[in-house]
């Protein structure tokens, strides 16, 4: 199933997922660190043994010359991996680009894709960081603590901490260090390919975060949940 919102539409779409009220939205970017500050702590680190049958993958891909984004919401079936149902969402950009601030650039777009959902999925995979911050907060965090969902970050890049040698190996990984505390962990999901950059985002464990995401990888750079979203928000760059 694959229906497109945009944001003249959206008075005429039901909600039906609900959103924690955490706080607002128009802050400065000094407000906006202050408050990862305060809510990082709220951050769950472990996880609870769930069933899953539905995984998410989310992304968001910019306009910089119309200050406008395309959030875009994957639900999986798992372990098949089959499209169950894909929300795409535009609307105009409200925050700055600013390094360790993407959740409140991005977020309040991820929220209205998220309030059309009609699949509730077990457990999301963000393109982005989790724990793997500065202040130990990024936007598969920030996330998980809005939508009450487990999250997995999931960024191809690196945002903070250091790393020993990784072995060419698909499958294999090492941990993510900053300040001799484990953030997340750099893993090998094809050969030949840069690694991404995995680490805990709310309701899940290290460990778990690994598997689940080396379990959606069929071939491609990316697994599957973000690949999908990565496609669907139809983000310039190539997926290997």
């Amino acid at each position: 199933m694959h229906n497109t919102c945009h944001a003249e539409r959206a008075a005429i779409i039901i909600t039906v997922m609900e959103i924690s009220p955490l706080h607002a939205w128009d802050l400065s970017p000094a407000q906006a660190r202050e408050l990862q500050v305060q809510l990082c702590g709220r951050v769950v680190r472990t996880g609870n043994k769930i069933k899953l049958t539905r995984i998410a993958g989310i992304d968001v891909s910019i306009s910089r010359f119309a200050g406008t984004g395309r959030a875009a919401i994957v639900v999986l079936d798992y372990p098949s991996l089959e499209t169950v149902e894909t929300i795409v969402f535009e609307g105009k950009i409200g925050f700055p680009y600013v390094p360790g601030l993407l959740s409140f650039r991005e977020a309040p777009l991820i929220i209205e894709a998220w309030k059309r959902l009609k699949t509730r999925p077990d457990i999301v995979m963000m393109d982005g960081q989790g724990i793997a911050h500065p202040r130990r907060f990024g936007i598969a965090s920030h996330l998980g603590l809005l939508l009450d969902v487990p999250t997995i970050g999931c960024a191809k890049s690196r945002l903070i901490g250091s790393h020993g040698d990784l072995p060419p190996k698909a499958g294999s990984y090492a941990y993510l260090t900053d300040e001799e505390e484990v953030i997340g962990a750099v893993v090998r999901t094809k050969v030949g390919v840069k690694p991404l950059f995995i680490s805990i985002g709310h309701k899940t464990d290290l460990d778990g975060c690994i598997n689940t995401v080396l379990k959606c990888c069929r071939g491609y750079r990316l697994p599957e949940p973000t690949r999908m979203a990565h496609m669907a928000a139809g983000t310039a760059r190539p997926v290997i």
